[in-house]
């Protein structure tokens, strides 16, 4: 199940909310949101640090860095993560947040970026296209062998 549901507030900044129900648990996944090996196939290349406060980097492909802190992290069950790119005319600071909820047959992921100003529909459309692309490539590498219990 996918469900892209972009939250639309009267008034305020924009979310970006991505919801699936994965046939793995908690466990596995959270494998993938924190070791920056995996994050790299699924996401970016990054110095990620699983620490409360800890600072990284996330380098996309096409050039840009985007710096991140730890905020909040519960293991198998909540990540979040401050992601800010600095760019005179395309910047964006936003909040990442990862919530693992089990199920019977795995774990509801819950994705919802926060901070999108009205100002700002390129980092809104990109991020609602880009998050169903980093789910697909994530829920790849979590059929494969590559992480190991």
């Amino acid at each position: 199940m996918t469900d892209l549901t972009p939250a639309r507030p009267a008034a305020g900044p924009l979310s970006v909310v991505v919801e699936r129900d994965i046939g793995h648990p908690p466990e596995r996944i959270w494998r993938a949101l924190t070791q920056p090996h995996l994050m790299a196939e699924w996401l970016m290349a990054n110095d990620f640090v699983p620490e409360l406060g800890a600072r990284f980097n996330l380098r996309g492909e096409w050039g840009g860095v985007l710096d991140c802190e730890v905020l909040e992290i519960e293991p198998h069950r909540t990540l979040a993560y401050s992601w800010n790119f600095d760019h005179p005319t395309n910047g964006l600071t936003s909040v990442v947040t990862w919530t693992l909820t089990p199920t019977a047959a795995g774990t509801r992921l819950r994705m919802e970026q926060t901070g999108f100003r009205r100002d700002q529909p390129q980092n809104f459309g990109g991020a609602q296209i880009g998050w169903r692309a980093n789910f697909d490539r994530l829920e790849a590498l979590l059929a494969g062998p590559m992480i190991a219990p």
